[in-house]
């Protein structure tokens, strides 16, 4: 009977272990709902203001039209103590009449305006007003209208992904550092750990905000350029001690005996002896970097207007929370919770499950 390899024992302690594989299951979940946002096939119309301004949660079906502001009173309440009351009733009644002009001066931009407002086709800016809007949404409304549990499923596609790119570019950049400084030693090695000092020198938020204010410009691309290009001296530490441990060892040599180049030592013989080590350290950092995109969102460094995430929705609600509306908060903090802590459980089952001194 053949042995199993490293990847069959590691998949048998996996599978014996039940809140690994729970987690896995809820980590594939989300996976599988950010394919399907990004597809187009869920959420697509999550910017549709279907209900109400700050709709409350709730299963009514109920519809209603959004009310026209109410008209100015057209007369303050008599009060012989205030020396402006006369003044004030009679510009509210101006106001009230609709009068254009005040102390004297017309409005410039009024025919524009009612000009503007003539000519706005029926569709534009989402709901129209007056249109039937729903009074409850199931999760709630934002400011807008828009669903709560839509938006934050699309929000929960960039932040994933932001999560995803930005750890492969990190562990990418990582292992190359690393292996190279390993492998080759000497001046190599010292260059390496001295751009590596520099990087762990500078607290990692203000090494993070500083790529964010040389690079300006706000996007997803940006976020994971900020995030990869600060996140890789992790990984780099771990895979240089990796690359020094195993370039001496018998199989690297006998590859050199052979004939086999440098680049197919590094990479052909020794790296798949050590991936483990770079897919554990990707995992970890993918948690990791879902909240750094949520802090940079929060502090305004993260994703541009009309791009919605987990950051930018937890932005939001911190003026919401003012006022009672705690649903959008609520929704961004559970998913981003479930998942974070499903992927937290799922890495520390994997990093026991690759561990060879653990016995299955």
């Amino acid at each position: 009977m053949r042995a199993q390899g490293l990847w069959g024992l590691a998949w048998r302690r996996l599978r014996a272990d039940r809140v690994a594989m729970v987690a896995l299951a809820v980590v594939l979940a989300f996976l599988l709902m950010v394919a399907l946002s990004a597809s187009g096939l869920i959420v697509a119309d999550w910017e549709d203001e279907v209900g109400v301004n700050y709709a409350p949660p709730g299963f009514s079906h109920a519809a209603t039209t959004a009310v026209a502001p109410a008209a100015r009173p057209q007369a303050l309440p008599d009060n012989p103590f205030d020396p402006l009351a006369d003044d004030m009733r009679a510009l509210r009644a101006q106001l009230a009449g609709g009068a254009v002009e005040m102390y004297g001066v017309a409005d410039p931009l009024a025919a524009d305006m009612a000009a503007l407002r003539a000519a706005q086709p029926a569709g534009a800016g989402g709901a129209v007003e007056g249109a039937a809007r729903r009074a409850t949404l199931p999760f709630g409304g934002d400011k807008w209208g828009h669903d709560i549990i839509k938006k934050t499923i699309k929000g929960g596609e960039t932040s994933i992904v932001v999560g995803l790119v930005a750890a492969l570019l990190a562990v990418a950049l990582g292992t190359v550092f690393g292996a190279l400084s390993g492998y080759c030693g000497g001046v190599v090695d010292d260059f390496f750990n001295w751009f590596y000092s520099i990087f762990t020198a500078i607290p990692s938020v203000l090494m993070i905000l500083t790529v964010a204010a040389v690079l300006q410009q706000k996007g997803v691309l940006t976020i994971v350029l900020i995030l990869g290009l600060t996140g890789w001296t992790g990984p780099y530490r771990l895979i240089r001690a990796e690359y020094i441990k195993h370039k001496a060892r018998e199989y690297v040599m006998a590859a050199d005996a052979i004939g086999a180049s440098h680049w197919r030592r590094m990479f052909g013989h020794i790296f798949p002896n050590i991936s483990h080590v770079a897919l554990v350290q990707m995992s970890i950092l993918v948690v990791g970097f879902i909240k750094a995109e949520v802090i940079l969102s929060f502090l305004g460094f993260g994703v541009p207007v009309g791009v919605v995430s987990w950051g930018s929705m937890l932005n939001e609600a911190q003026n919401e929370l003012i006022l009672g509306r705690w649903w959008q908060l609520t929704a961004a903090a559970i998913a981003m919770a479930l998942l974070v802590t499903a992927f937290s459980l799922f890495t520390d089952a994997l990093r026991d499950a690759l561990d060879p001194k653990v016995k299955p």
